[in-house]
């Protein structure tokens, strides 16, 4: 499954972060991470202080990835509208649902300020971000000036993980293309 180069801390790190998505902080055991990682049983505690110690690693770098896949589409050509659009666009595996989104979920992660800070911090990023892209469009004059940047940013990332649940809920990514269709007709721009 991984590469023979990887190394076992590495290796320990991507089985949590797939694990953590699959079946949440509760689901995943210890013993499941060694298994799906290939490590001995005392590897985990070589690399770390426990579960909590790996789970962490792995959403710090969950969070990072999504950050630099959202980066890469808000930070890519194109008018405001256009940025915005791609990052609701772009491809996703939406049946499966978000690996950040998912944790939010999770009581544990939720209780624990230290598991739940990179999944805050990484929402707060990505509505940052597109409510810096909002009120540059609005300088622009490509959206309505009464446009509130922060209330956009919430409800883009409000349609994207909607979008997941309601996917999951019906086996079917028709109801979060059907949400992302709408938004962008609501925040289509001004003609010129």
């Amino acid at each position: 499954m991984y590469s023979r180069g990887m190394s076992t801390s590495e290796r320990l790190i991507e089985s949590t972060r797939e694990l953590l998505w699959e079946r949440g902080y509760v689901g995943t055991s210890p013993k499941a991470i060694l298994e799906r990682a290939g490590a001995g049983q005392g590897s985990m505690y070589h690399h770390f202080k426990g579960k909590p110690d790996l789970a962490l690693a792995a959403i710090r770098r969950t969070a990072e990835e999504m950050r630099a896949t959202a980066a890469g589409v808000l930070d890519g050509p194109g008018t405001p509208y256009e940025r915005i659009e791609a990052y609701l666009r772009r491809e996703r595996d939406v049946l499966r649902g978000c690996p950040i989104g998912r944790l939010t979920m999770d009581p544990d992660v939720i209780a624990s300020a230290e598991l739940r800070a990179p999944v805050e911090e990484t929402l707060d990023w990505i509505r940052e971000r597109i409510a810096g892209i909002v009120e540059e469009g609005k300088e622009q004059g490509r959206f309505e000036p009464t446009l509130d940047g922060g209330e956009i940013a919430a409800a883009v990332v409000a349609t994207v993980q909607g979008g997941y649940v309601l996917a999951r809920a019906s086996g079917s990514p028709a109801a979060f293309d059907a949400g992302v269709r709408g938004l962008l007709s609501l925040l289509a721009p001004r003609p010129a």
